[in-house]
């Protein structure tokens, strides 16, 4: 099972990192947690850096082993309408970079193929053998079909959502997260949807790979607004319990 789960040693703490869902900036942000300054030479972007860079301070776990920890831990994640999800990674794994990274290529992605094209590849590969940039967010955060963190935020209301999560870490008695940095941002909203999803054809192979997303996460949200990007009002906050187990009644 991959490991997609950054679980802190010290702090009751875990992150379900979601590529694409500012995953760059909550990471960056997480290491104002760690004591110890980080081994020099691993970026904080690279699970590498989870794994072996913070003095044993943090390790990446499985879904299974953050869920036995859910009653203990702060479990926290981001995610993203799956639609504008899918538009970000092809723009910057077949676009925008020189090269195709080996787990698309894999897959039988091309640099500049069409986008439809793309679509048809993506919703025909198995989970296994997906670039963990197009899996599923519901296959990152869910196992056995329960959602494994207690506090999901969205993307679409990152700023409000930034600092509820903030609130509840104060309530856990977690050190302060602070302000959200802001790291490798390219498209700066989601209103250029459009072009991209603009026949039947590419909104139904999207919804046959992501229809889960949208259920799960996204099911107050039109399917045709989502397809679009713009949403006519922001996505709700999901959260099991809004304060520490052992706090309630």
């Amino acid at each position: 099972m991959a490991e997609h789960f950054i679980q802190f040693e010290r702090i009751p703490l875990i992150y379900g990192r979601v590529p694409k869902v500012a995953n760059s900036s909550v990471k960056a942000a997480l290491t104002r947690l760690l004591e110890q300054p980080p081994e020099e030479g691993l970026r904080s972007t690279a699970d590498a850096f989870w794994r072996r860079g913070t003095h044993g301070e943090t390790c990446m776990i499985d879904a299974q082993t953050a869920l036995l920890q859910r009653a203990t831990h702060l479990i926290f994640s981001f995610v993203r309408n799956p639609f504008d999800r899918l538009v970000s990674a092809y723009n910057n794994k077949l676009v925008e970079i020189a090269s195709v990274p080996g787990a698309m290529e894999r897959m039988g992605l091309e640099r500049n193929m069409p986008f439809e094209h793309f679509l048809e590849v993506v919703a025909g590969t198995d989970d296994a053998d997906l670039d963990v940039h197009l899996l599923p967010q519901s296959t990152i955060l869910c196992i056995d079909g329960v959602i494994v963190p207690s506090f999901i935020g969205k993307l679409e209301a990152m700023p409000e959502h930034w600092q509820v999560l903030r609130r509840r870490m104060r309530q856990w008695g977690l050190p302060a997260l602070g302000r959200l940095p802001s790291k490798n941002v390219r498209r700066g909203s989601d209103t250029d949807l459009q072009p991209y999803f603009n026949t039947p054809r590419t909104i139904e192979l999207a919804l046959e790979r992501y229809r889960l997303d949208v259920e799960l996460f996204y099911p107050d949200q039109p399917i045709e607004q989502l397809a679009t990007g713009n949403l006519d009002h922001a996505p709700a906050l999901w959260e099991r319990f809004p304060e520490p187990v052992g706090s309630l009644a």
